[in-house]
């Protein structure tokens, strides 16, 4: 019995475990409450999902639009100075020179070109800023001079430099102009001062 006891020893005593009785099972109402929690847990989960790919999708779509529409907004600031030098070059030539026989299609030629690079910027969606007489706003213009004593409110575009530009609702280049300074009306009123220094 010796032999026996001694060899118990080396062994871990039997602890006494309690055995849980089961869980009863749930009633058919509580398990149908709780698919029904769970089945509207995951319908939300689900409109959830929907409504994300649908916004990525959106987002995507006007990722795309524009892209293709202000993807040639690069090319386009470049070719902005091919109508400026037109019009200087064509307002250049002197009264006396205009008449000449080959002065006349040269100028015409000029202006017809003119009028077909505006005729493809128009069709690719850009359009000229035709600011004169209207009140300086800073998104659009740049302004170069006040001028004093034109006879118009503070901050009105009486003269137009270089002609500024949009691409659909962005602005290409802002046009230079040059603005009314210490005119009659609206002195001192808000707004009514342009800053120069840019």
């Amino acid at each position: 019995m010796n032999e026996i006891e001694n060899e118990a020893e080396g062994f871990p005593q039997e602890e006494n475990i309690e055995i849980q009785p089961e869980a009863p099972p749930p009633t058919p109402e509580e398990l149908i409450a709780r698919l029904v929690a769970e089945m509207a847990d995951l319908k939300d989960q689900l409109l959830r999902a929907v409504a994300e790919g649908e916004n990525i999708r959106r987002r995507a779509a006007k990722e795309k639009q524009d892209a293709s529409k202000f993807a040639i907004a690069s090319l386009a600031r470049d070719l902005l100075a091919v109508p400026d030098t037109l019009d200087r070059a064509i307002s250049s030539i002197p009264e006396d020179v205009r008449a000449q026989e080959g002065v006349v299609n040269l100028i015409e030629g000029m202006e017809l070109t003119q009028r077909q690079l505006l005729g493809i910027f128009e069709r690719h969606g850009i359009k000229p800023i035709h600011p004169m007489g209207e009140k300086f706003d800073p998104n659009f213009h740049q302004a170069m001079f006040e001028a004093p004593d034109t006879g118009q409110p503070d901050g009105t575009i009486v003269q137009i430099l270089q002609m500024g530009y949009v691409i659909g609702d962005r602005l290409l280049r802002p046009a230079m102009v040059g603005v009314a300074k210490g005119g009659n009306q609206n002195s001192g009123a808000p707004g009514s001062t342009v800053n120069t220094s840019a």
